[in-house]
């Protein structure tokens, strides 16, 4: 290729040449019609200033270029700067379309028809679409688009004769009427038709590439336009039908209906309990924490290092101590939370792989609305039950600031870590389904009115969802074990110095009495509002460091005798919805203003003693 501006390929081109575009979605097949069109006569380079591969080749009289695969063709990647870049200088698009997913890549479609360019669009997929019981009007569809709509099966090499054929077929299609009167008002701006519509939607690219000074900002009434456009194709064109429907396709759609769904949910949500909360937390953990960490571990260290190092000094204590660096820190590590992690990461990746988590996501869209979120912030949420670290980086997928906030306030606040919650499932199911049910409801109560007031006063509106709903299929055992593997040793990479550490902070307060000295300060709190042994605060000050290290603290506790059921009860609240630990505190400074960040951390603290304490006056 020579520039961006011309986007020329590494092919010889001749004046009589025609540029055909290829464009879709990721994983569409155009690979499938690149190779049919071009045969043999491929060329492969990086585009300008990228490293994303271009593919080119020639059929008849056509220059053919393959693009990356896109959602969309704006600025937002290097995928999209290139596809765009492309398309604008394309004399003919076939846009490949996933008929399964119409409602997704039918925004792109539209998208390419109102830059002004001949479409033909090459409908496949569509062994998928029979096979799932759905039916599409493809004659009201081109309609409706008003480009020609060629029904395809590329693996099959079904319809790709007829694409070829129609390619002088390609024609410029129904524009929606936002762009076509915006664009008549930039006329004088710029010359190239598509870059036009690209300066509507504010391409900052574009517009510095034209030098245009006051452009329009349009993009969020474009993009709404253009997905209520789609919507109504959609409902026109798209018939889903029983028959012949296979019984994946119809658990599929059980999944997603609140009726059928919602129970899916709830049962599936049991087994992970009894999996996790029962025979990990108390049948597994019991042999890796009392017998081979409690046990065979602890008496090798003691009668090892316990006959070198003197018990009865600090560095005893630091080491060998009763928060032991050698001592508490692996216990608790690999003997209590590893295996708690392990079986958390093993569901989350059979939810993954199986497609069940993104109708999850669909199914719960709904509620999240009240509290100003959309369904894909399930994605965070549930991926909080494993890291709430991780969890807030992965709500930059959220559409808005606003939505962002709410969901890093909400993982702060009252989503428990794998690691953490797997020690409240161990501690909770010992006291018995009335207490279960107390925490479940109280935790479920309080993200739920946070959520509420969060989205009632803070300014702006939340964006809708918009998600890929992948077939359901069998997962690969092979691949679960990877993901839970890889998944389990960052775990360990990541807690293992954060548990050292504070072996090592608790240690030091420990010895130099400072520890007494903040329970004493938190007396007023733990024993007087909260009704708790004064030594609870200890857990407290531990769960800063890390979460789960606190709940941990807890389970000391109670096997001390210092805590009674409803007492635990109180605790388990409170740590819960205590402060993030060091880690995502870091994270949540990193991803949010340090206003929005001091925000989130004083608020949890706070709402976590409040409702401890009232939770006190009902079960005390």
């Amino acid at each position: 290729m020579s520039t961006c501006h011309t986007c020329n390929p590494n092919v010889e081109i001749e004046d009589l040449d025609i540029k055909l575009v290829l464009a879709g979605n990721p994983n569409v097949g155009k690979s499938v019609f690149f190779n049919y069109l071009t045969g043999m006569y491929v060329d492969v380079s990086n585009f300008p200033g990228t490293t994303v591969d271009i593919s080119s080749g020639r059929f008849e009289k056509y220059v053919v270029i393959d693009t990356p695969g896109v959602y969309g063709i704006s600025s937002f990647n290097d995928e999209e700067r290139v596809a765009r870049d492309v398309i604008l200088h394309a004399d003919i698009i076939l846009n490949v379309v996933d008929a399964l997913h119409l409602e997704r890549d039918l925004f792109l479609t539209q998208q390419i028809i109102d830059t002004g360019k001949p479409v033909i669009v090459a409908l496949n997929m569509m062994d998928d679409v029979k096979r799932n019981g759905i039916e599409i009007d493809i004659d009201k569809l081109s309609e409706e688009l008003g480009v020609k709509v060629i029904p395809t099966s590329a693996i099959k090499g079904e319809g790709l004769e007829e694409v070829k054929k129609s390619i002088r077929q390609a024609r410029v299609g129904n524009i929606l009427d936002i762009v076509k009167e915006n664009k008549e008002k930039i006329k004088n701006e710029v010359d190239l038709d598509s870059e036009k519509l690209l300066i509507l939607e504010e391409d900052e690219n574009i517009i510095k590439r034209h030098n245009i000074k006051n452009a329009p900002k349009l993009r969020e009434e474009i993009y709404t336009k253009r997905r209520s456009r789609i919507d109504s194709i959609i409902e026109m064109t798209v018939r889903q039908i029983n028959e012949g429907a296979s019984l994946k396709t119809k658990l599929g759609r059980w999944m997603v209906q609140p009726l059928t769904g919602i129970p899916i949910l709830l049962f599936t949500l049991y087994l992970i309990y009894q999996a996790i909360g029962v025979f990990v937390a108390q049948t597994i953990v019991g042999i890796t924490e009392e017998v081979i960490m409690g046990e065979y571990y602890y008496h090798f260290i003691m009668n090892t290092l316990g006959k070198v190092i003197p018990l009865d000094t600090f560095i005893g204590h630091l080491f060998l101590g009763e928060f032991g660096v050698l001592t508490m820190a692996p216990i608790y590590l690999f003997g209590l939370l590893l295996p708690l992690v392990v079986g958390f990461y093993f569901f989350l990746s059979i939810l993954e792989d199986t497609g069940y988590l993104p109708r999850i996501a669909t199914l719960v869209d709904r509620a999240l609305t009240f509290i100003g979120l959309n369904g894909r912030a399930i994605i965070p949420i549930i991926l909080g039950f494993g890291c709430v670290t991780m969890a807030t980086v992965t709500t930059r997928i959220l559409g808005s600031k606003r939505e962002r906030f709410i969901a890093t306030m909400l993982l702060g606040l009252a989503i428990p870590c794998s690691a953490q919650l797997g020690v409240i499932a161990g501690l909770i199911a010992s006291l018995g389904a009335k207490y279960t049910l107390i925490y479940i409801f109280t935790i479920v109560l309080v993200f739920g009115i946070v959520g509420v007031l969060l989205n009632k006063f803070m300014p702006g509106e939340s964006t809708t969802l918009l998600i890929d709903l992948p077939p359901l299929r069998i997962p690969k055992f092979s691949n679960i074990l990877k993901k839970t593997y890889v998944k389990s040793k960052m775990f360990i990479l990541e807690a293992g110095p954060l548990f050292v550490l504070g072996a090592a902070i608790i240690t030091l307060l420990q010895d130099t009495k400072a520890l007494d000295a903040i329970i004493k300060v938190f007396a007023p709190i733990t024993q007087g509002f909260l009704k708790l042994d004064p030594r609870v605060a200890q857990t407290f000050i531990m769960g800063i460091i890390r979460r789960d290290f606190g709940a941990a603290g807890l389970t000391d506790l109670a096997s001390q005798g210092v805590l009674n059921s409803a007492q635990l009860l109180i605790s388990l609240v409170v740590i819960t919805l205590f402060v993030p630990c060091i880690a995502a505190i870091m994270v949540i400074f990193k991803e949010r203003s340090w206003k929005e960040s001091v925000a989130i951390w004083i608020g949890s603290f706070v709402i976590s003693f409040l409702v401890g304490g009232i939770l006190a006056l009902f079960v005390i």
